[in-house]
């Protein structure tokens, strides 16, 4: 192992990624690793629990007892409504013509792009790994597969899966369906 670090790092210093000043938390907010996030500008609703390594920049909202599990990044002109569920590596974007530079080949600056505003709605569910296009809505109690891709808004209530995600059921009935006793179920005394 000998040489296998810079002689120039000192691994027992502590690096953070910051929570900013400029970052409002509400009541009761849980961050189970405050180093390894990075919230800046952000608001952050009573009772919300974000997960390690998550990003949530200037600008972007999330309301009250949601949860953002580890690895997501929440952008700029994201709003995250109540009681919302982002699962792990959600990713959502805010600019539908992506570029590195500006016409006269300068980097881009805030000026060079427009800012395209997404919305997830009370009670909606994003499953693992799911990509959220900018400028969509996702609807009340919503269900979005792991790995979906989605591109268009989502209706209320809503199960979409794929890429690009497509309706594929509904919340109501699939909740429906869950709570059906079976005759396991019902042998057990659950959902009985």
């Amino acid at each position: 192992m000998s040489g296998a670090f810079s002689p120039h790092c000192d691994i027992s210093e502590t690096i953070q990624m910051p929570i900013a000043d400029s970052t409002i938390l509400g009541a009761n907010v849980q961050i189970f690793h405050p180093a390894l996030v990075n919230l800046y500008g952000c608001r952050i609703g009573a009772g919300t629990r974000i997960g390690t390594f998550v990003e949530i920049q200037a600008g972007a909202e999330v309301g009250a007892h949601c949860k953002i599990s580890s690895h997501s990044f929440i952008c700029e002109g994201v709003l995250i409504e109540d009681e919302v569920f982002i699962g792990h590596g959600v990713m959502f974007t805010n600019d539908l013509a992506p570029r590195a530079t500006a016409a006269g080949g300068g980097l881009q600056t805030a000026a060079d792009w427009t800012l395209e505003r997404t919305r997830v709605q009370f009670g909606a569910a994003i499953g693992s790994n799911a990509t959220v296009v900018a400028g969509i809505t996702i609807g009340r109690h919503a269900l979005v597969g792991a790995g979906a891709v989605v591109t268009h808004d989502v209706p209320d209530h809503a199960i979409v899966a794929g890429v690009p995600a497509r309706v594929i059921g509904d919340t109501r009935t699939r909740l429906a369906a869950d709570q059906t006793p079976t005759p396991e179920t019902s042998q057990a005394g659950v959902n009985t």
